[in-house]
């Protein structure tokens, strides 16, 4: 298939008029990409994630369109969540050898998109979930980082001191 140069400058164009969209529209602190390379370039797409907590437990849900569980991986240090995986190339499959292709978009490469908690996760009662290309991670909220009632008891600052020097003068003697 032969492109003019004309066509190609288009594209590459268009590419680099989406990127900047993109970029100034939808930057925010959570925002990573995953990417492709293409025509030498890489190209970069969000990582969508939606993240929650409740009381005793956060759940994050990541899409992740096109992997497959074994290529997946997740990895909890701390209160930062790391998730990564590789999206395989349906260009470079056997069902694929010889075709000719009209249009490739599908995203394929590695993928990673770390996310820093606000508090500390028990990693080791972590449960992670992969169907119809939705990973949900579910981490329970250590010990320390759970609400805690406090029993307030009755009595001032000042009956407490006397209480303690009355008990003081008896010990000296």
């Amino acid at each position: 298939m032969f492109r003019s140069p004309l066509f190609n400058d288009f594209i590459s164009l268009r590419d680099t008029v989406d990127r900047l969209f993109n970029e100034s529209l939808n930057d925010d602190q959570f925002r990573t990409s995953w990417s492709r390379t293409g025509n030498g370039r890489t190209q970069a797409m969000p990582m969508p994630l939606d993240v929650y907590a409740t009381e005793d437990q956060v759940v994050i849900r990541a899409a992740m369109p096109g992997m497959r569980s074994d290529y997946l991986d997740l990895t909890i240090h701390e209160n930062t969540i790391t998730i990564s995986g590789k999206i395989a190339n349906v260009a470079e499959s056997a069902e694929t050898k010889g075709a000719t292709w009209y249009v490739h978009e599908l995203w394929s490469g590695d993928v990673r998109r770390s996310l820093t908690l606000p508090f500390p996760v028990d990693g080791d009662r972590a449960d992670a979930r992969f169907e119809q290309g939705i990973l949900r991670v579910t981490l329970p909220k250590a010990e320390s980082a759970k609400p805690r009632k406090i029993t307030v008891g009755s009595g001032t600052a000042q009956e407490a001191l006397s209480a303690g020097e009355s008990q003081g003068e008896g010990s000296d003697e």
